[in-house]
């Protein structure tokens, strides 16, 4: 059976407006202490998941690039030496563009990480200003530059639909990104989160973001000129060529097996004909005391039940443009579509915002770009 392992780095130089990661502001970090505590929750939790087969690493956090290569290094050692893994084993490690951390690329390439993802958010100085990002243009460009030398592949991010963004503009900026990129990109919106600095000014009746109506053109030409450039969309903000998705994101979006080790993680391991949640503890020091005294820091671990776990395929694989194993699904659930969703199923179909054939259950394109509104019709079985 496939499995993935996130591990988290919950630190940051500093807390970007629109973040509502697990993600935190340390004047000084401990790295032996943080790299043993890694480890050990690793050890643990392989207790979990005996007999897969490990298919991809992902460094995510935080800022993973604030990580030593040493410790990078470290963990993929004991990753391998707890599983058998894949042949073609991905290791992806999310990094910021700025020059200092671009210093340790080389150290995480010999570290066994295989795949970069910078987060870049823009190419328009005042955009990388409003987004409080600490790299500039010239940064982000000689970062993506470096990584395309460094490493077998790379990805970047950009946001969208920022205040008094044009489509003009964003165009500009896409066929720019489009000249820098490998074989992927991901394209997110912006949204305003509840608790993260831009929801506070938000409450105060600040602009933050794009309408809607502006929003869902910016995401209409996003997919149009991403297609035309053979990168076309496989989920809703992430593209790539065929054959260069990122793995590690498709082992959630296909509702695949995946533990989270460090502070926040949570994970999904089959257990039987269901999955059972875990999720860690979320505050750094709480989870790093937690480990070195008890040696797990898991706030929980649970069956979830069926209806659960079947809310959780959709919303995770109506996101793909395969959309959802109607196998899978129809096991998961123990009944057919056709009985799980009834009239709601017929009427989105009808609609053209779903698709099902005897594979696949597939949101079109119109249904992903609603798709909050397509769950909330759709999930309505007792």
């Amino acid at each position: 059976m496939p499995l993935a392992v996130y591990i988290h780095w919950p630190f940051c130089r500093s807390k970007c407006p629109y973040c509502d990661f697990n993600s935190h502001v340390r004047d000084r970090i401990d790295e032996e202490r943080w790299t043993r505590a890694l480890l050990a929750d690793l050890e643990r939790q392989a207790e979990l998941a005996p007999g897969h087969e490990i298919v991809s690493i992902f460094f995510g956090g935080g800022t993973p690039s604030l990580m030593p290569p040493d410790t990078v290094a470290a963990l993929i050692e004991r990753v391998k030496a707890l599983w058998p893994v894949a042949a073609a084993l991905e290791v992806t490690l999310e990094a910021n563009p700025n020059s200092a951390e671009a210093e340790r690329f080389a150290g995480f390439a010999s570290a066994g990480v295989n795949r970069l993802s910078l987060g870049v958010q823009a190419l328009d100085p005042p955009a990388l200003q409003f987004l409080g990002r600490r790299h500039d243009r010239q940064e982000a460009i000689a970062a993506i530059a470096l990584a395309r030398d460094t490493f077998p592949r790379y990805s970047f991010d950009l946001i969208y639909a920022r205040p008094g963004q044009s489509l003009a503009a964003w165009e500009d900026e896409l066929g720019e990104a489009l000249a820098l990129a490998g074989t992927h990109l991901s394209l997110y919106q912006l949204t305003i989160e509840p608790g993260t600095a831009f929801g506070n000014r938000a409450e105060r009746g600040e602009i933050l973001a794009a309408d809607e109506d502006t929003a869902a053109a910016l995401f209409e030409v996003t997919q149009q000129r991403l297609a035309e450039a053979g990168m076309p969309a496989y989920e809703i903000s992430n593209h790539a060529w065929p054959g260069a998705e990122c793995r590690h994101n498709l082992a959630y979006w296909r509702y695949e097996d995946y533990l989270g080790i460090g502070p926040g993680a949570h994970g999904r391991i089959t257990r039987g004909d269901g999955k059972l949640a875990t999720q860690q503890r979320r505050a750094p020091e709480a989870w790093l005391a937690a480990i070195e005294e008890t040696g797990s820091a898991t706030d929980e671990m649970v069956p979830i039940p069926r209806e659960t776990a079947v809310e959780e395929m959709l919303m995770m694989g109506l996101r793909l443009a395969e959309g959802v194993s109607r196998s899978r699904l129809e096991a998961l659930a123990g009944r057919t579509a056709d009985d799980l969703f009834g009239a709601p199923l017929a009427r989105l179909i009808e609609g053209g915002f779903l698709t099902l054939d005897d594979q696949r259950l597939t949101a079109t394109a119109a249904g992903r770009q609603r798709l909050n509104a397509v769950l909330a019709a759709l999930i309505t079985y007792s």
